[in-house]
This record gives structure tokens, C-alpha cells and sequence, in this order.
């Protein structure tokens, strides 16, 4: 009878959906950081080797749990004969976990709008605004501001860009630092009555604002110098493309995401032995005045032991260093301008796949 009555408490008190929720929720979080990561990385090296690079987004995450149990007993009694009295008695408990994992391929007009169309100024600066490094968002997605041209790692020769590009980087990441430069977001003037109902774009300006320290001064100005504005300018409208239609306009000629990843991508340290064998090609060195590549990947034989992320290809590991922060922040630079990039909503195949 205590064993019957131990299995109905220890049934009864069991429930999995609250205690579950935090685990899941956390869980499922840390492992999709992941994957994004992974996905990521993969890419980068499959467009370093020519491969064609393929993204899967994953749209929907199902946890599911089914708790059966049962608990049946018994007691006969049969005071008149010799082995007189029957006591039986069982329990089952079955835990079921199924989740299912949704995913969609990036393909067709849903690729061409995310990988392939040029990043939108009024989408990246706001990035700026948000507390990004300004100098890692415009190596990785801008290739020249005005006259300006930034490295072109697909360019053995000729594609070390302008100093000057990496002056101005170095630049506005001080008064970022010192709090001096913004973005401000202002609708189009409304066409007025009788012109013809179009729909403008948004103008997106960046802000410097005016300081009393003489060191920080001077910067201001050279920044100034270097886009082409006249001195003690306050406010500049950016544009796209590569020469602006006014005085006070700076134009930025953004890169695809396609092409962000294909620059990191030749930046790759490729095993000596896969350039030998002409499986991808030797990678680019230090260009223009900047003597740091904008991510660290490694390569190797082995898999290092703890990375920030690691994936293998074609019989070798690619990884970034768990204590190298400056790749990692450029690498989660990344991550968040795909993630902006994918503004199309075309509907592509679904794949659900059901995991036992």
C-alpha cells in the first residue's frame, strides 16, 4: 500500500509546461545564437573556397512535451483458504519530447532583395547612432565615402584603397567616442497640392556637434576637409551613391551583403596546403594605412578548444579566438547587418522538419 501510494504522489505532482518555459526559452536561444554564427562563418569560407554560399533561416520553434502515466493496484481477500490474501500493484510514467524546428530557404527574390541589393545609408548609419563602431560599420559595409575608397579585397592589385578612407574611419571613431557625431532621420518635404502624389524616401543626416576642446576641434575639421564640406558645418545629408548633389550632401556608396561577406572572405587564412593546391587563392595582406584585418579567422587541422565560434570545411577547422573581442564584436557587426539586409518577405519553400 506505500508503494501504491508513493507512485499516485509522485504522478501527481509532476507538471512540465511552467518548469520547462525558462529552460526552453534560454535554451533555445543560446543554440540559435549559435547556429546563426556557425551559419555565418560557413558561408564566409564557402565564398573563400568559390563555393556558392546558402542561407536557411529558421522562421518557427515548436517545443513539445507529452507526460502519459498510469498507476493500477489491487487487494483480494479470501479468509477461508490457505494463501489467502492478494495485494498487486503498478505504475508507468512516460516522458515524450518532439520539437519541431521550422525552416525557410533564402532564395529567388527573397535573396536578390537581402544579398544583392546594396545596403540602404538610411538603414546602416542608425547602426552608428546605436552605439556601433562606426570605423567596423564602414570597413565592412561602405566602399567609399565621396572620392574616398575603401579596400577592396577581391583586388590582388590596385585594391588597397585611399589612406585618407581609413583617416576619415579613424577620425569619426573619436568623436563617436567623445560623443560629438549623431544621425538624425527627417521625412521629405510632401509634394505640394496638384504635383503628383509620389512616395519619397526618408533623408538621413549626420550631425557633428560643435566642441571647445581644441584636440577634438581639429578633428572636426579634418573630417570636414576630408568629405568635401565647408568648415564649421554642423549638419550633413547623406546620400547613396558615389557624388552628392549638393554642398552640404555626402554620398556613400554601400556595399551588398554579398559583397561584405566576400570581403571577409579573402581575408581568410586558407591552409597553405589548399592555396598549394589551387583550391582558393593566397590571402590579401594589410591594405592601405590600416594594419588590421577587420576579422581574424583562423585555420587548422584540429578544432581549438573553446572558440567563439568554429565550423569545419572541407577537412579543415576555421575558427575566431574566444579572447580576440575585436573580431568578435566586427563578427556580431556582421550578424546584426544580415539581419538588416533581410527586409524582402518573399515566400519561399518551407521545411519543417520534426525532430524524435
Amino acid at each position: 500500500m506505500a508503494l501504491i501510494f508513493l507512485c499516485l504522489l509522485l504522478c501527481s505532482c509532476l507538471h512540465f509546461g511552467p518548469s520547462q518555459l525558462g529552460d526552453d526559452q534560454l535554451g533555445y536561444t543560446r543554440a540559435l545564437s549559435q547556429s546563426e554564427k556557425r551559419q555565418t562563418l560557413l558561408n564566409v569560407v564557402r565564398i573563400r573556397y568559390g563555393d556558392v554560399p546558402i542561407f536557411l533561416d529558421t522562421t518557427q520553434v515548436i517545443s513539445g512535451y507529452q507526460w502519459q502515466r498510469s498507476v493500477s493496484g489491487g487487494f483480494e481477500a479470501f479468509p477461508s483458504g490457505p494463501p489467502s490474501t492478494f495485494l498487486s500493484g503498478n505504475a508507468s510514467a512516460q516522458l515524450q519530447e518532439t520539437p519541431t524546428f521550422t525552416f525557410q530557404p533564402v532564395s529567388g527574390d527573397h535573396f536578390a532583395q537581402s544579398f544583392l541589393r546594396p545596403l540602404d545609408p538610411a538603414d546602416l548609419l542608425p547602426l552608428i547612432h546605436g552605439g556601433l563602431p562606426v570605423d567596423v560599420v564602414f570597413r565592412l559595409a561602405v566602399q567609399s565615402v565621396g572620392s574616398l575608397r575603401n579596400s577592396a579585397g577581391l583586388q590582388q592589385n590596385g585594391g588597397e584603397g585611399s589612406p585618407d578612407f581609413f583617416v576619415l574611419l579613424h577620425d569619426l571613431r573619436r568623436l563617436q567616442i567623445a560623443g560629438l557625431i549623431g544621425v538624425r532621420i527627417g521625412k521629405e518635404a510632401k509634394p505640394e497640392r496638384g504635383a503628383q502624389a509620389t512616395a519619397r524616401p526618408e533623408s538621413v543626416f549626420l550631425t557633428m556637434t560643435p566642441t571647445r576642446d581644441p584636440a577634438l576641434a581639429t578633428v572636426e575639421a579634418e573630417v570636414l576637409r576630408l568629405l568635401g564640406i565647408p568648415p564649421r558645418t554642423s549638419e550633413v545629408e547623406v546620400v547613396y551613391g558615389s557624388t552628392g548633389q549638393g554642398p552640404l550632401q555626402v554620398a556613400i556608396l554601400t556595399r551588398s551583403m554579398l559583397g561584405v561577406l566576400g570581403q571577409l572572405a579573402f581575408q581568410i587564412e586558407a591552409p597553405t596546403q589548399d592555396v598549394a593546391r589551387g583550391w582558393t587563392v593566397p590571402s590579401v595582406g594589410e591594405v592601405a594605412v590600416e594594419r588590421r584585418r577587420v576579422i581574424f579567422v583562423r585555420s587548422g587541422a584540429v578544432a581549438p578548444d573553446n572558440p567563439f565560434v568554429a565550423i569545419e570545411y572541407q577537412h579543415a577547422w576555421f575558427w575566431i579566438d574566444q579572447d580576440d573581442f575585436d573580431s568578435k564584436l566586427a563578427f556580431s557587426v556582421v550578424n546584426i547587418l544580415l539581419a538588416l539586409a533581410k527586409v524582402s518577405s518573399a515566400p519561399g519553400t518551407v521545411i519543417t522538419v520534426p525532430v524524435r
